[in-house]
């Protein structure tokens, strides 16, 4: 199956590039192209690519705004965004995850962790940056009592933990599987149970709960 993306950045170069090294992939289709936010939300809802790749400083309407309006919450029928961005910043990661991002990359990620960042928001994964992943959550973690956090709706199994320490580590399904002995598909039963039982949209939400109520080791 080809991912289709539509990537928006306001500097011609950038689109340029992503867009190269995305269609020098074998799955990867680039579908559209968008130089602001507002352009890049019109673009996303006329042809509703299976990633959208977007940047998060942009004349007008930002990314953080942009994901927010085709995958935050109370949109009936999100899409898969990316954020690639030059800074960063913590408060950027944060904001954009909150607004619905599936993934989070520095613009020096490379080729490669692009791509994979693309493929995993296509099958519903999330991807961030490895040098940001841990301080992200840890800066966030504790910033208010645990106490105050939004408890499951049913307390978790024995092994519902162990995937959910899994997933906050940033490791993909496959990954859990093999450390855990268990099947592909068993993970994905256990991760769809986590989004239910604890409200997220998303692994992303999955992590960021897991980190502020301490579940992480």
């Amino acid at each position: 199956m080809t991912i289709r993306v539509l990537i928006a950045d306001d500097q011609e170069l950038v689109r340029t590039g992503l867009s190269m090294i995305l269609s020098a992939q074998p799955d990867i289709e680039v579908v559209g192209q968008a130089h602001d936010g507002t352009e890049a939300v019109a673009l996303a809802r006329s042809l509703r690519p299976d990633v959208c790749l977007f940047d998060i400083r942009m004349p007008g309407l930002d990314g953080i705004e942009a994901t927010r309006a085709i995958a935050g919450p109370g949109v009936t029928d999100p899409m898969a965004v990316v954020i690639i961005t030059t800074f960063d910043l913590d408060e950027y990661v944060f904001a954009a995850l909150r607004a619905g991002a599936k993934g989070f990359l520095l613009k020096d990620a490379g080729s490669e962790l692009l791509a994979q960042a693309i493929r995993a928001a296509a099958s519903g994964d999330a991807l961030i940056a490895p040098n940001v992943t841990v301080r992200l959550l840890q800066a966030f973690a504790g910033s208010e009592p645990a106490a105050s956090r939004v408890q499951p709706v049913e307390p978790l199994t024995e092994r519902e933990e162990q995937v959910l320490t899994k997933v906050a580590g940033g490791l993909s399904n496959s990954e859990i599987a093999g450390e855990l002995y268990i099947t592909l598909s068993t993970v994905k039963t256990h991760v769809a149970s986590l989004m239910t039982k604890l409200g997220a949209r998303n692994r992303v939400e999955i992590a960021i709960w897991a980190h502020e109520t301490r579940r992480t080791h």
